[in-house]
């Protein structure tokens, strides 16, 4: 067996939406974790404000990125890399992030390598349950994405087989939250009191199920205005509106036509296993549900612990890793952040360079200077 010190180091940073997150990996091995969230500061919002995400990044950089190297017990010159989320997510939040990559990058002399956010969701179970099986089977569920991907290679080969055309499930969990008074984020909230609920006793619409409607893309905006339509009978006929009986029942009509379709994309092309990620999968019954049907299926889930399934540096490290062991190209130094990145780009490559010190169109900056 190979020492695993042989295994490329890693850091990684994500800064896609309102975490901070810098992770350290050692190959396949988690070594850091470090997140800042600036959640709280857009509670009183209701929803992200992009402008508060990125100043709550600029702040929380150094320190987390400090944080993480100091958990992991490694010093930066140690690194074989530097890992950053280049896309997709909001312009500004992953401008700061990749601006502190670049930065290091140049300052350490190491490799840079932009990642996709959602790719890096997939990679990210490896630290968890091994090498990804190739091809892969991955179910995304978040704020901002709802997407049904087919891995063959994590690091070049992601193919969508469907998506959200509206609403992505997250953002269905924060709205309902919003309309039932619950507050900000929806889906922990929701999930809580969906657990002391009915989830048979309203009958909310599964979009997209139809015999005509395409079989991988999904569809959440119906279902909202159906639920919030019948809070507002609710509420105009002076009758209470029953919280929890409303959340397991808005709950199940989302997490079954998430699960319905991931298994019947895996029969379809042929995949005997499923990987679920982003951060609805934390979400209790999306799990539940999606481990007794693909178990009826013959298909093995994989789903990482709920803190790996929400927006982390560990999941942009853990792809970083995989690009410096398969020898994928590092990105340039004059990587951009690109808010709406394709899946299909699981990395960003450079233009033929391997480190970053190898571009002459960067001013030469004495690197003693970065540090007075």
């Amino acid at each position: 067996m190979a020492d695993s010190r042989d295994e490329p180091l890693v850091l990684g940073i994500e800064t896609s939406c309102d975490e901070t997150g810098v992770g350290i990996v050692r190959g396949t091995t988690l070594l850091a974790d470090a997140v800042a969230s600036s959640v709280d500061e857009h509670a009183r919002f209701g929803g992200v404000v992009p402008e508060v995400a990125s100043r709550a990044h600029l702040e929380a950089m150094v320190p987390t990125i400090d944080r993480a190297l100091k958990e992991a017990g490694v010093s930066a010159k140690d690194l074989d890399g530097i890992a950053v989320t280049a896309g997709p997510g909001l312009a500004g939040a992953l401008l700061v992030g990749v601006s502190a990559a670049k930065a290091y990058a140049y300052a350490l002399d190491k490799p840079l390598y932009g990642v996709n956010h959602l790719a890096s969701h997939i990679c990210v179970d490896q630290l968890e349950h091994g090498p990804l099986p190739e091809p892969t089977m991955a179910l995304l569920v978040s704020g901002g994405h709802s997407s049904l991907l087919l891995s063959a290679d994590i690091t070049s080969d992601v193919r969508p087989l469907g998506s959200t055309i509206d609403d992505a499930a997250g953002e269905a969990f924060d709205k309902i939250a919003r309309v039932l008074n619950l507050g900000f984020p929806g889906g922990p909230v929701i999930d809580r009191y969906a657990r002391e609920g009915d989830p048979n006793a309203i009958t909310f619409p599964r979009g997209l199920t139809g015999p005509r409607d395409p079989a991988y893309d999904f569809s959440f905006s119906g279902l909202k205005t159906s639920v919030a339509r019948w809070i507002e009978a609710k509420r105009a006929a002076g009758e209470d509106v029953p919280v929890r009986d409303v959340s397991a029942s808005f709950q199940e009509a989302v997490v079954d036509v998430l699960t319905r379709k991931a298994v019947r994309a895996c029969k379809d092309e042929g995949v005997d296993h499923l990987m679920i990620g982003g951060g609805v999968a934390a979400n209790s019954r999306l799990r539940a549900l999606a481990q007794e049907r693909c178990e009826k299926a013959g298909i093995r889930l994989r789903v990482p612990r709920p803190k790996l399934c929400t927006d982390n540096g560990a999941m942009v490290a853990a792809l970083g890793a995989e690009m410096v062991a398969r020898n994928r190209s590092a990105s340039s130094l004059d990587l951009s952040a690109d808010s709406s990145l394709p899946v299909t780009e699981p990395h960003v490559p450079g233009r033929g360079h391997g480190h970053a010190h190898d571009h002459d169109h960067v001013h030469e900056v004495s690197k003693e200077n970065l540090y007075s």
